[in-house]
């Protein structure tokens, strides 16, 4: 009995053998998946910039997750993945993406604050710059700058 289950686990490795050798190094399956190139993984590049590379689009990462029979989003360097034939996928969301309302400059030397405003967004209004609320923090002696309140005046230093 033992004999015939180590004949039986030979003739299973040969035959394996046997096709991946015919095969290219792997075993022939039904799949009809038709891959035109691979591609090898680098440093610092996902799932999602290797389908802008390789389509134009960054949304066929799904596809090559798929052609890849990937179970995660994870990929290493140096790993190999079948870029499948398809067609680039684009966005599908049918609504419009509302535009940001530019606020008005802040020219004066002082300002009243409404509601929704923060000291960053005073300074980008004031100097076009965010990092320059610290300076209108100190010219007001704010003690918690994180909290300001409508109705506030500041003054805009200059």
């Amino acid at each position: 009995m033992v004999l015939g289950a180590i004949v039986i686990v030979i003739v299973g490795i040969l035959i394996v053998n046997y096709f991946k050798d015919r095969g290219n190094g792997t075993i022939p399956t039904s799949s009809t998946e038709t891959s035109t190139k691979e591609h090898i993984v680098v440093k610092g590049e996902t799932l999602w910039s290797i389908a802008e590379d390789s389509f134009g689009s960054g949304y066929n990462w799904v596809d090559i997750k798929s052609a890849n029979n990937l179970t995660t989003n994870t990929i290493e360097v140096g790993q190999t993945l079948i870029i499948p034939d398809v067609a680039p996928k684009q966005p599908t969301s049918t609504k419009t993406v509302a535009t940001v309302i530019q606020e008005s400059p802040i020219t004066g030397n002082t300002y009243t604050v409404v509601k929704g405003d923060n000291l960053w967004k005073i300074a980008v209004r004031a100097y076009g710059d965010g990092y320059k609320w610290v300076g209108i923090a100190k010219a007001n002696k704010l003690v918690n700058p994180s909290l300001i309140h409508s109705g506030n005046v500041f003054i805009i230093p200059r």
